[in-house]
């Protein structure tokens, strides 16, 4: 599956959204609008905050799945907690 670009290849800056496209009635719809904050994380970043909510919340129990310790999934939502700080100031 392709990445949604979120940067811009010459100049770095964030992109947004301007034209969506129903697949069933071909309407579009144009505008300018941001990506929702989740979609500016890299593709193992959405899945961490997918596991995570699909587990409730317990870090624990994706240590368990993950194999990894608990002090490492911990973290990892430390630094997503950051990153998604730092996104929304950004917007």
């Amino acid at each position: 599956m392709m990445k949604l670009p979120v940067k811009c290849p010459s100049c770095d800056e964030q992109l947004r959204v301007s034209k969506l496209i129903c697949s069933s009635c071909e309407t579009e719809v144009l505008g300018k609008y941001s990506l929702p904050i989740l979609m500016l994380l890299e593709v193992d970043e959405q899945e961490f905050v997918l596991q995570f909510l699909r587990n409730s919340g317990s870090l624990k129990e994706m240590a368990n799945q993950m194999g990894k310790s608990y002090p490492t999934v911990r973290n990892k939502l430390d630094d997503l907690i950051v990153k998604l700080n730092v996104l929304q100031n950004e917007q």
